[in-house]
């Protein structure tokens, strides 16, 4: 029995390498990335093109939201289709969809062509995006999975500038339909790179619980639509009521989760992980404040100082190239050491560098000196992404890997939209009380650098406008330091393959 054990072992083939599939994954990964925010340095020519008739900006604005709303909604349904499925065929079918969207959108002529086109470009990029992360959950063990964390984290890191100093660039020089049309000949590569190099994964026989699937897209439909559009209504009371109703819907949601007798969307057990819930918080934090952060930064640099949005972007330059570099290190670091060893210095340095931001801000620096909060930033956000990533799923049982991504990139995507929302309406309040009757006098601040008169209020009510993503990072801080160190953490000085073979597919109890 011995003999023939140790020959069959001896005659396995080699164990293939996890990094090719997911570098193949990483293309369509950071695809989606970019496309979330090209289309805002674009919006201005779309309207010239498809809307030149009025001069109501609330049309155009729908090519983003209807994106960000099919791309949020359906995430915890999809992640769940990988489990069900294997999460190479949803993501394929994802890209696929999401490639096809990109040349309708290129080719539309009305902007309700556009923004139809535009819906179903984010339904292609909610299939996707969770099969990015439960593809390393379950290929690389838990004592490697810093290291392809790490990757993932760079790639948004290095997403951040490609999207709107490409989207400058694009529409500059080619026009607006090339922020669309560049995605096919990406998404074909893509596609080719994963059919190849991602492996079929074994899939998990799950009952769905439509249930939880109806209850959860209408919550988070209407939490996200009414997020999304509040302050374009001017927060009306209808407005409250969706977001209100949403929240009771999701709660509803959440009370037939926990008392199914099948089995559930969401499942609640992943939770009882302390670290997992804590990284789900802090992700939240980390949206909010990366979607809040941009909006004041860039109308303070363009409005009151006169850049292009192209050179708004080259100052996002050391931010992208610090993160890339360094993601991959911290996250090769992090299968050796406490997650809150990285993340409560990369917190810290997110925080310091909106800090300094506002400090250059309300003393009218010189434009080079914004580029040192920007390394800054670059530092904290290669503490941040993989190390968030890594935490939330160390602990994930393979056969519940889509369902915890699809909880992770939810949570991360409403903190977005919370965000998003959050920081217009506060401008707006800064704006009045440093200009008052600024709301009256809104259109002009529009384009070009804003009248000398202006400029110290609008400069200041933007430096104070960072205050917010300021405070709700440092919540984001406080959530990790009550996280726990986990007990799969490869030893120092061990070699990269040594983890235990069975790692790589048994599940791992809630409480590693």
């Amino acid at each position: 029995m011995t003999d023939s054990r140790a020959a069959s072992v001896a005659s396995a083939p080699p164990e293939r390498s996890p990094w090719p599939a997911l570098w193949a994954l990483v293309i369509g990964f950071f695809m989606i990335l970019v496309d979330t925010t090209i289309v805002s340095v674009a919006n201005p020519a779309i309207k010239a093109a498809l809307d030149p008739s009025t001069n109501n900006l609330d049309n155009v604005v729908w090519v983003t939201s209807a994106y960000l709303l099919t791309y949020a909604v359906p995430l915890l349904v999809t992640g769940r289709l990988g489990d069900r499925f294997g999460p190479k065929n949803i993501y394929l079918v994802g890209l696929a969809i999401f490639t096809l969207a990109s040349l309708a959108c290129g080719l539309a002529t009305s902007l309700e062509t556009l923004i139809i086109a535009r819906a179903v470009q984010g339904l292609g990029a909610a299939l996707m995006t969770p099969q990015t992360m439960a593809v390393i959950t379950r290929t690389f063990p838990p004592q490697r999975r810093g290291a392809a964390m790490g990757l993932w984290g760079a790639t948004a890191g290095v997403a951040t500038l490609v999207g709107p100093l490409a989207g400058g660039l694009l529409v500059d020089g080619l026009g607006w339909e090339w922020i669309f049309f560049i995605n096919i000949p990406v998404g074909i590569i893509g596609f080719i790179a994963a059919l190849v190099l991602v492996p079929q994964l074994p899939t998990s026989t799950h009952k769905f619980d439509l249930l939880g699937v109806a209850l959860s897209a209408v919550g988070l439909f209407l939490i996200v639509f009414g997020l999304q559009e509040g302050e374009h209504f001017d927060w009306a009371a209808w407005i409250w009521v969706m977001v209100v109703a949403g929240v009771l819907v999701m709660g509803l949601f959440v009370w037939t989760q926990a008392r199914t007798t099948s089995e559930p969307l969401v499942p609640l057990d992943l939770f009882r992980d302390r670290n997992f819930s804590i990284a789900n918080l802090a992700i939240a934090a980390v949206g909010f404040t990366v979607t809040s952060m941009a909006l004041p930064q860039m109308f303070y640099l363009q409005l009151a100082r006169g850049l292009t949005p192209t050179e708004s972007a080259l100052l996002l330059i050391p931010l992208a190239i610090l993160s890339g570099a360094l993601a991959p290190s911290a996250g090769k670091l992090l299968d050796r050491t406490d997650p809150r060893f990285l993340l409560v210095p990369g917190l810290l340095l997110v925080g310091g560098s909106l800090v300094l931001y506002a400090v250059l801000i309300f003393g009218d620096a010189p434009i080079w000196a914004f580029l040192i909060p920007s390394a800054l930033m670059g530092v904290g956000n290669a503490g941040m992404w993989g190390p968030l990533a890594t935490t939330a799923t160390r602990n994930l049982p393979p056969r519940q890997a889509g369902a915890g991504a699809g909880i992770y990139n939810t949570t991360r995507t409403v903190g977005s939209v919370v965000g998003s929302a959050s920081i217009a309406a506060f401008m707006q309040a800064r704006l009045e009380v440093n200009l008052p009757g600024a709301g009256d006098a809104a259109e002009s601040f529009g384009s070009g650098t804003l009248p000398a008169p202006v400029v110290e209020g609008f400069s200041t009510a933007m430096g104070q406008a960072l205050l917010l993503p300021i405070a709700v990072i440092c919540l984001g801080l406080i959530a990790v330091l009550f996280m726990r160190r986990p007990s799969v953490i490869r030893p120092h000085g061990s070699p990269r393959d040594a983890a235990p073979a069975a790692a790589q597919g048994a599940p791992a109890s809630a409480g590693e």
